[in-house]
């Protein structure tokens, strides 16, 4: 074997000009073939999107390598000159290009064209001059052109070589066909950084380009056009309406937006260039702020900051078109980049399907979790058996485990915390502790050659690991502040390490070069001797470390498992790896996979489907606020559908079912049924249009009537995705309304259409129980408040003409038993916003107060969805008996009407005194309980009790002073489930223990 120090050879990058103490701040080393680019950036004005540019190179004709220098004078603030440097021998020598380039030319950056790696295209300093040097013989010669704007970023299309677009620093974007040399205009007032070349195989033509143009404050347009034919009467505005700035994402298959209206954000997506969707995340996540993580395997994560979120986010995941989300992991550590981007402390582990690392908040403390299924089950990671000394260090599980630090490294020139490479699967390399929480102090370098079923600590500093020859070498570096001159290398999985002097002199380490997946076999030191030194290269061939190439009987096999279980994301998988010891050098295209097998499927091959929980017993249940009977479909008679069991399967897994199926969805035959649920809106869901405008309406209807006179019949509109379009000739209020029936019974909906208002969002507050012949206090609660005069439009059942006021309050008096809905529409400027509710009339009713364990108070956002989701779970008998409402604030409270049954005979009145009693009785006893998640069970206690017929909506709810504290009432919400009524109630979550 070859001592490392034998082998290497140093230069130094200088001119007489870097011998001023500290000027030289700024080195840019470009490899142009067969090596990874490297930019030292110290620079303040470089954006994180300027860094997502420098791609690896693959080309590995010959070796060059370009270093960019520069003089900052601290008198002037400004850099004064540059230099060019550039080796045709991966670093042997050096040759000074300035001469070419321009003997008073101040280069500020160099870019490579990522399709052809000859082409390079440098910047030179605006302060100085505004021009693009460009070369295409990897940086022997170059031509200078001259440009009218000054370059702040530049992206080069994804695969043509000579296609550019570059943002300038007054927000315009440019494009170039010809690799720089000619620049035209397409469009200003572009956000930066959210400007995005043609997804090959998605986009029409391949010079189309996504744009997020700014509009206004916070507010900004989608466009979409071509490269060099943006002008107006060719760009398509693909999203409806305006989106928030800083929002547009066009990365693979999807598209991303956000629009935010009344405070609460809504999120869309567009997959596969088809028209955008909300993105549907559970419930009551209610998110502050959304950000997407990844988008391999046609699968969105997402990082979400929820509404009871402070300092953490949570880990949501997709199905594949990016509409429905369901929570993978709670509470992930993230903390903020130098230029304030988010990071979230979640890995993906190279080579290995399904594998990540995260982490998590835990009872105030950081953890470190791992996850085989792609986020469907999570575990803390087991510590070394000893330390790097061999002392035992008796860390028992779960009270004691190996935290890791999972941030990516801001210097492009180091490894980072955490490593591992798609050549070496199921070894990683990161920087952690051990013990009861994530630390900075103590640290240590850990491994696994298992993925993550045992670790082995290789250090007791932090220092920096980078694997060589195609993964079967590792390589480590001391991680200080402090000079050092030696090198550690492993070529048995960390188990044994070498150490190597490379160089004679102690050496700042500023950063390391190689080209770990390639026959080459260089890696390249950069620092400096001192703090005034210039800067310091050396070049190392680390080949003399092997003395053949590995062939058949140097390879072993491993399987990969989970704590033992052999089948992973649905299969059995044998890897190929070399046998420990063995100093041979792999082959750069040996395959890593021996077998692999498919395994039947378990709960944990899928994913909950949307609106569904996993449980601690494995299995997926509805959450408290999904109705998995009430899911939308798509069906006619004689038709079948696919209905879901509440699973999904997890994309990229290949277990197989059984003869049962029992996870996937099951077909089902469409069974005749009345038209219920019937939907009318228009298009953009507004609720007014200008005058001559085309309102296009979206309902499912068997007919519909404008209002207007004109009426027009169509069938099977469910399957109609353009909707109907009505032209308005003249202004007013228009009553429109669908139909839809059958034998089996109709329905109806109602809009009221006319000139909108800057209202964003009215709520109707109205007591769900009301006595006939008294007045009841209505309100209509408006958001935002407005100081001007607000115009109200009461509308009562059928009533052909409403009651218009201008205070948010009304009494009515409703004459008729039953069923009647109010709607109230508010109109300011040019909004109109409404809201409707249902209100049940009776001669008379009793109620009871209730009140709800303090868990509940933990769980509550104070929103109308919420209490009404929550009043519906306490359910299971006819709505049209027990009602029950949820009162805003804290804590929770709620009372429960017991009706009359209308089928009953004269003794009705006997019957509500008799499911009071049982009600009082079940109550006093603790007996009616339901279960919020998996481990919460809330207890529903009873405060008061009132009698009937004294009670009416004045005394319940105090008047209009109650409705003015947003009192939230809700049509046939919740019925207690108890033991007379359980053959009629079906499934729900609601149950009474051993009452008789």
């Amino acid at each position: 074997m070859s001592n490392i120090s034998d082998i290497t050879s140093s230069i130094n990058i200088h001119d007489q000009d870097f011998l001023v103490p500290l000027q030289l701040n700024h080195l840019t080393i470009l490899k142009v073939k067969g090596v990874t680019e490297v930019l030292k950036k110290k620079d303040k004005g470089n954006s994180e999107r300027e860094r997502e540019w420098w791609q690896p190179l693959t080309t590995f004709l010959f070796i060059v390598i370009l270093i960019l220098t520069k003089l900052y004078d601290f008198n002037l603030g400004a850099v004064t000159e540059s230099s060019l440097w550039r080796s045709s021998d991966y670093g042997s020598t050096y040759t000074k290009l300035n001469d070419k380039v321009g003997s008073r030319t101040v280069l500020s950056y160099l870019y490579v064209c990522p399709t052809n790696k000859q082409k390079i295209m440098m910047l030179s300093d605006p302060e100085v001059e505004s021009a693009v040097l460009i070369s295409s013989d990897e940086g022997a010669s170059f031509e200078k052109h001259p440009i009218n704007f000054n370059i702040l970023s530049l992206l080069f299309h994804p695969a043509q070589e000579n296609w550019i677009l570059a943002y300038s620093h007054d927000s315009k974007l440019y494009s170039s066909m010809d690799f720089g040399r000619k620049w035209q205009l397409v469009h200003d007032n572009v956000m930066p950084g959210r400007f995005y070349w043609a997804v090959m195989g998605l986009d029409r033509e391949s010079d189309v380009v996504h744009i997020e143009t700014r509009i206004a404050k916070g507010c900004a347009q989608y466009v979409k056009c071509r490269a060099q034919r943006c002008t107006e009467g060719n760009r398509q505005y693909l999203f409806p309406g305006h989106v928030d700035t800083n929002s547009l994402v066009v990365q693979d298959e999807y598209v991303f937006t956000q629009v935010t209206k009344s405070g609460r954000a809504s999120y869309f997506v567009s997959y596969m260039r088809e028209s955008f969707k909300r993105m549907k995340l559970p419930k009551y996540c209610l998110p502050k702020d959304m950000h997407i993580i990844s988008t391999d395997e046609k699968q969105v994560f997402a990082a979400v900051q929820e509404w009871n979120q402070n300092n953490t986010y949570s880990l949501y995941i997709s199905d594949s078109p990016g509409v429905y989300f369901t929570l993978s992991l709670e509470n992930l550590r993230t903390s903020r980049g130098p230029a304030g981007n988010l990071l979230v402390d979640f890995y993906k582990v190279e080579g290995i399907n399904g594998m990540y690392l995260a982490n998590k908040l835990v009872d105030n403390h950081i953890k470190s979790f791992i996850t085989y299924n792609k986020g469907q089950t999570w575990a803390l990671l087991p510590a070394p058996a000893t330390d790097v000394a061999g002392n035992n260090l008796h860390c028992i599980l779960p009270f004691c485990s190996l935290h890791l630090h999972l941030e990516m490294s801001e210097n492009p020139y180091t490894s980072g915390p955490v490593t591992s490479k798609k050549s070496v699967p199921g070894i990683i390399v990161a920087t952690g502790n051990i013990g009861t929480e994530l630390s900075s102090t103590n640290l240590g370098m850990f491994i696994t050659s298992d993925a993550g079923n045992s670790w082995r600590q290789i250090f007791d500093e932090e220092h920096n690991v980078w694997f060589l020859d195609n993964g079967g070498a590792m390589l480590a570096v001391l991680h200080a502040a402090t000079p050092i001159r030696h090198l550690w290398i492993s070529l048995d999985e960390g188990k044994k390490w070498d150490r190597h002097s490379f160089s004679l002199a102690p050496l700042y380490v500023d950063g390391v070069l190689m080209e770990p997946e390639s026959d080459n076999h260089i890696i390249t030191f950069f620092g400096h001797f001192s703090h005034r030194s210039e800067w310091q290269l050396i070049k190392i061939d680390y080949k003399g470390l092997f003395s053949r190439r590995c062939m058949d009987g140097d390879y072993q096999t491993w399987h990969l498992h989970n704590k033992g279980e052999l089948c992973v994301m649905g299969e059995k998988q044998i890897y190929m790896k070399r046998r420990p010891g063995n100093r041979c050098m792999l082959a750069q295209d040996y395959s890593r996979i021996y077998s692999s097998e498919p395994c039947l499927c378990t709960a944990y091959d899928f994913e909950c489907d949307y609106g569904w929980e996993r449980q601690a017993d494995g299995k997926c249940s509805p959450a408290f606020w999904f109705n998995p009977n009430g899911a939308t479909k798509s069906c006619s008679t004689s038709q079948s559908f696919l209905n879901s069991t509440g699973y999904r399967k997890v994309l990229s897994n290949n277990c197989k079912e059984g003869g049962r199926n029992v996870y996937s969805p099951k077909r089902q035959v469409c069974r005749p049924r009345p038209p219920r649920g019937l939907r009318l809106s228009t298009s953009q869901g507004d609720l007014s249009a200008p005058v001559g405008s085309n309102v296009t309406f979206m309902v499912y209807l068997d007919d519909v009537n404008f209002g207007d006179g004109i009426k027009i019949t169509y069938s099977n509109l469910s399957r109609t995705d353009d909707g109907i379009k009505h032209i308005y000739r003249t202004t007013g209020i228009y009553r429109v309304t669908a139909s839809a029936e059958n034998n089996l019974g109709s329905d109806s909906n109602t809009l009221f259409l006319h000139i909108t208002s800057p209202v964003e969002r009215v709520y109707l507050s109205a007591p769900i129980v009301a006595i006939r012949g008294k007045e009841a206090n209505l309100t209509a609660v408006v958001w935002p408040s407005h100081t001007r005069t607000l115009t109200f439009f009461w509308w009562f059942d059928n009533s052909s003409e409403p009651i218009i006021t201008l205070e948010g309050s009304i009494s009515y008096m409703f004459q008729r038993e039953g069923k009647n809905k109010v709607t109230v529409q508010v109109a300011s400027g040019s909004t109109i916003m409404q809201d409707s509710k249902v209100i049940t009339v009776k001669e008379f009713f009793r109620s009871l107060l209730l009140s709800f364990s303090p868990a509940l108070d933990e769980h509550n956002p104070d929103i109308p969805e919420w209490r009404e989701d929550i009043g519906r779970v306490v359910s299971g008998v006819p709505e049209d008996q027990l009602l029950v409402s949820l009162y805003p604030g804290l804590p929770s409270t709620a009372e429960l009407f017991i009706l009359p049954d209308e089928h009953a005979s004269s003794e009705h009145k006997r019957s509500s005194e008799e499911i009071s009693d049982i009600f009082v009785t079940a109550l006093n006893q603790g007996l009616i309980q339901f279960e919020l998640k998996s481990d919460i069970r809330i207890i529903v206690y009873m405060t008061q009790q009132t009698l009937a017929p004294l009670v009416d909506s004045n005394s319940i709810h105090s008047g209009s002073a109650m409705l003015m504290l947003l009192t939230v009432v809700f049509v046939g919400l919740a019925a207690f489930f108890i033991y007379k009524f359980k053959s009629k109630s079906g499934n729900t979550s609601l149950k009474i223990l051993s009452y008789k």
